[in-house]
This record gives structure tokens, C-alpha cells and sequence, in this order.
């Protein structure tokens, strides 16, 4: 029984107890984002009409061996990133490609663009928007 919930609802859609949380996302499986980064998402998301969701998937080779993609919405997969009120989904298959990276967004007056940094074992390409992975 819902604690909040001490009689009858007398509007039937309203359910105080209903949680809207969005789904928890993987331990030690996660992108982080600067605040530059989770800025440009959100305006982005927004100007596609599905604000707070975005999607990254990784392209196979490119000048890296992955290339990020960025799209406005829930496409499909689990959260990989969350803030101020964006949520960054992507697909489950490649979460552990994305452990430990941080996902930056650099713009000035002839543009911008995303940069992905990592670890220990990450190089990032020239373009900033590529990486590879060395073994182990």
C-alpha cells in the first residue's frame, strides 16, 4: 500500500506514488559529462523537441577505431550519463566502450564541437570526436 495514499484519489490519473525516476543506470559503466557537454546536449535535445534525452551510439572506425554519434531522443539502450536534467542513453552492447570517458563540448565563434577524453589507455584522434581502446 502507497504511505501517501491514506484514501481514495479523487482524480483517478493523478497517482502520488507512481515513481517518475528514469531507469538507474549501470555501476562503473558511465560517460561522464563536463557541464559544457551536458549545456549542448540539453539545448540540442530541446531544439529537437525531446528535451532531456539524447542518444550516443559508437561508429565502427573513422579516424579511430570508434567515432561518437549524438542523436535528440530515447532511440533504444540504457542510461550512460546523467545531468542538469539530461539524460544521455546508448546502447547496452557498448556501454563498456564508454567506461571512463568524459564527453566535452568546446565551441567559439567558427563553431563547436563534442571531445571525448579518457583514461589511461584511451587516444583520442585530432578530430576529438574519435578514440581507440589499446588492450588489456
Amino acid at each position: 500500500m502507497c504511505p501517501l495514499r491514506l484514501g481514495r484519489c479523487e482524480d483517478s490519473r493523478v497517482d502520488p506514488c507512481r515513481s517518475t525516476r528514469p531507469p538507474a543506470m549501470p555501476k562503473g559503466h558511465s560517460l561522464r559529462l563536463t557541464a559544457a557537454a551536458a549545456a549542448e546536449l540539453g539545448r540540442q535535445a530541446a531544439v529537437a523537441g525531446t528535451p532531456g534525452l539524447m542518444h550516443l551510439d559508437l561508429q565502427p572506425n573513422g579516424c579511430a577505431d570508434w567515432t561518437i554519434r549524438l542523436r535528440p531522443g530515447h532511440l533504444a539502450g540504457v542510461p550512460i550519463a546523467r545531468a542538469d536534467g539530461l539524460t544521455l542513453y546508448a546502447p547496452g552492447e557498448q556501454v563498456g566502450l564508454l567506461a571512463g570517458l568524459n564527453l566535452d563540448y568546446r565551441g567559439d565563434l567558427s563553431g563547436g564541437g563534442f571531445l571525448v577524453r579518457g583514461q589511461e589507455g584511451v587516444t583520442s584522434c585530432a578530430c576529438g570526436a574519435a578514440f581507440s581502446r589499446r588492450p588489456g
